[in-house]
């Protein structure tokens, strides 16, 4: 016969499967103060209470009282264990004690295993929910407590916010099972979920020793994340030595329809540079107007509900892009160069060159060229303006010296007459 048997290392349950059916097993307590529990004292894991493996009645039977035990097929057990009664008794049960125990009679022979684990019972679970679309949200979680034992988990969620038609078929709520992914381990699904609905997940720790759970409610707007933006692609703009155009797509797990948009976040900087400069945009490109013309830019982007629900996506992977360089500056660096190379090569000469030196730069006898242009448009604009004004007023002069004078004579003549003269 072969007896599976867990026992907790918290306290005095024991369980054994015999035959494929459950049987309590106690053992004796065996200085209980005495001896550290998880996570206290020297870390190792230990039982305050003894384990007593059972005998086989067929070892009775036979009128001997003197049995074997054996540990992984050895003679040696752990310490401190005593045979009691034909029983094994192992009084100061630690992880170490853990293995397959066989009982033999007098003569060698098997009479029955008991595989031994040790463990603790399930802690409470830690558990987080992320949607990566509207239409389904996935949980993750793990364990708040490892419990050298076989563990499994069971799902299950409960719709809360129900429909009027709901209501009248379960009054409980919708409760379905929260699909786990054998390829995802510590995830399950939730399917066809709505975004305006909230939802109670159930994630239950069970291991031979008991179980543990947690409950968490969440609302798909609270915990709507979208994965990052796909195919990010930066170019350089031609002619632009400060721009760069910036294009990228929906992620793919994310539907594009009409009434649930993405807005999206783009930063950027030069590989030299550590801040970030940072454009939000609904569009699914971008025209960067601040970048610095010949030094290679990092670009990302993120992306967000259009209606700010939920949270930012992660940043996409990386995209590089060098903008074009001014061409002022190539052929100022060209030149440069070209007259450092060229005097590299030439070896120095301590006697004067009679030769005079050539100063007839094209593009410098241009921008004289340019210079003086503009330098007298100006001097001939301030002359003309200067000349309108002379002639302005000039002319208002001659005006002012030709207008008649008999009006002005005859009033002060008028004026000077009696009244009875003027009057008829």
């Amino acid at each position: 016969m072969h007896v599976e048997m867990a026992a907790s290392l918290d306290g005095p349950l024991v369980r054994a499967v015999v035959g494929g059916h459950d049987a309590e097993l106690c053992g004796g307590v065996t200085d209980a103060q005495s001896h550290p529990r998880p996570g206290q004292g020297d870390g190792v894991p230990r039982s305050s209470f003894g384990i007593s493996l059972p005998h086989h009645p067929r070892g009775l039977g036979r009128g001997s009282s003197t049995v074997q035990w054996r540990r992984d097929g050895a003679m040696a057990l752990p310490e401190g264990s005593a045979i009691h009664q034909d029983a094994l008794v192992l009084p100061r049960a630690s992880l170490a004690a853990a293995g397959t125990y066989s009982c033999h009679d007098e003569d060698g022979s098997l009479l029955h295993t008991v595989s031994l684990q040790l463990g603790h019972l399930p802690g409470v679970p830690f558990v987080s929910c992320r949607a990566s679309d509207y239409e389904n949200f996935s949980c993750s979680w793990t364990s708040s407590l490892e419990t050298f034992l076989p563990t499994r988990y069971i799902t299950t969620y409960r719709k809360k916010s129900l429909t009027g038609e709901e209501k009248r078929r379960n009054k409980s709520g919708h409760v379905g099972p929260c699909l786990q992914d054998p390829a995802r381990t510590g995830t399950c699904t939730v399917h066809r979920s709505e975004f305006w609905s909230s939802y109670r997940l159930n994630i239950t720790e069970v291991n031979p020793l008991g179980s543990s759970f947690r409950l968490l409610d969440v609302t798909m707007q609270a915990i709507i994340k979208p994965d990052p933006p796909e195919g990010l692609v930066v170019e350089p703009v031609p002619l632009a030595p400060r721009r760069l155009h910036v294009s990228w797509k929906y992620p793919a797990s994310w539907p594009k329809e009409p009434h649930f948009q993405l807005r999206f976040r783009l930063q950027y900087r030069p590989v030299i540079h550590r801040s970030w400069s940072v454009v939000e945009t609904v569009n699914l490109s971008e025209v960067i107007t601040d970048a610095f013309a010949g030094l290679e830019h990092v670009v990302q982007v993120s992306a967000k509900d259009f209606l700010d629900a939920g949270n930012w996506s992660e940043w996409s992977a990386e995209a590089r892009a060098t903008p074009v360089r001014d061409p002022a500056t190539m052929v100022s660096e060209e030149t440069t160069t070209d007259v450092s190379l060229g005097s590299l090569a030439e070896e120095p000469s301590q006697a004067p060159n009679p030769e005079p030196i050539n100063r007839n730069d094209p593009l410098e006898n241009t921008a004289i060229l340019v210079s003086l242009g503009i330098f007298a448009f100006f001097v001939l604009a301030a002359v003309l303006v200067i000349a309108i004004l002379i002639w302005l007023r000039v002319r208002k002069h001659s005006k002012d010296e030709t207008k008649p004078h008999n009006f002005l004579v005859a009033a002060t003549h008028l004026k000077a007459l009696p009244r009875t003269q003027i009057l008829p």
